[in-house]
């Protein structure tokens, strides 16, 4: 509808391209970071895996700190 004429007179501009690639690019960006926090903190928000059991690397510590 950007561009085209409206019957109460609004007649919005279409965005600059710079403003769309702009656009496109955050927007991915964002669904990218909600994607990868979803997949390291998924389990633990839907209740699978316990906040406290760590990140999965098993190495031994030692009890001298």
């Amino acid at each position: 509808m950007a561009g085209g004429s409206h019957p109460s007179g609004f007649n919005p501009h279409l965005p600059g391209f710079r403003y769309q690639v702009l656009s496109k690019l955050l927007g991915a960006s964002m669904w990218f970071f909600i994607l990868y926090r979803a997949r390291e903190d998924g389990p633990k928000l839907l209740g699978l895996r316990h906040p406290w059991e760590g990140h999965g690397h098993h190495d031994e510590h030692s009890e001298s700190h």
